[in-house]
């Protein structure tokens, strides 16, 4: 008797036309992506090939790191839009952030405007060493100042994969999750890839992200997706619908 298996899909062959990223580092010489306007149009390009049509491109504020502001990524996001346009690349070109959760982030959202995805969504991560020792008290006040914090990529910190029942109280705080589109080929380790697959068949993950910074990530596209069920993935990327620009 023959059991048949049915193949694994390649990342790229589950993006579908018009897909919305919401998690990106395109904008150039701002963070650790994009180093170059070159880079920026070879990456967009490359992302619009995969069925990527708009974009949300996200740049890092990270005190004493990255220590981007509101106008410096409106500023750099305004030329790269103008650079991409003479490359005869006009797909809508948003930018947010991707925020830190520290104390300087706390001041940032009780006495500015924060960069969103849209309307009230915020991107947030923590340090891959360790959570904010303050974590749910910044997730409270965030959401008493109005906005909705969306998690960057929960399946990349480690110090929760043996407690599993922090992510459950990480959605019962409010947060949204965001997966990295490449935790489900493997490109993190092994190890995340599991996370990735378990948070995704209990259903805890709303949208995704491509995370994309450099030309390895667009290559792992064309790995094959190494989940139980792809169901759930492909319901969290249709999700990021509603982030449309146009």
């Amino acid at each position: 008797m023959f059991t048949f298996f049915k193949p694994k899909p390649k990342l790229k062959d589950l993006i579908p036309e018009h897909h919305i990223d919401i998690h990106s580092h395109l904008l150039p010489g701002i963070d650790d992506g994009a180093r170059t306007f070159e880079d920026t149009l070879r990456l967009t390009q490359a992302l619009q090939n995969i069925g990527i049509s708009e974009f949300i491109t996200t740049p890092h504020i990270i005190q004493y790191v990255w220590d981007n502001t509101r106008e410096q990524i409106q500023d750099k996001k305004a030329t790269t839009v103008l650079e991409l346009e003479k490359n005869n690349i006009t797909v809508p070109f948003s930018a947010a952030a991707e925020y830190l959760m520290d104390d300087q982030f706390v001041r940032l959202f009780e006495s500015h405007d924060l960069l969103t995805l849209k309307d009230n969504y915020v991107l947030v991560e923590m340090s891959y060493i360790n959570p904010p020792i303050q974590l749910y008290s910044i997730l409270f006040d965030l959401q008493v100042a109005g906005y909705i914090p969306v998690l960057a990529h929960p399946e990349r910190y480690l110090f929760y994969h043996n407690n599993f029942s922090e992510y459950l109280k990480l959605k019962r705080a409010g947060c949204l999750f965001q997966l990295n589109l490449l935790s489900v080929v493997g490109y993190y380790g092994a190890a995340i890839t599991k996370i990735a697959d378990q948070l995704l068949q209990k259903g805890m993950y709303t949208y995704v992200g491509s995370d994309v910074h450099h030309d390895n990530h667009i290559a792992a596209f064309e790995h094959k997706v190494n989940l139980k069920d792809v169901t759930p993935l492909k319901e969290a990327i249709a999700n990021n619908q509603f982030f449309k620009l146009s």
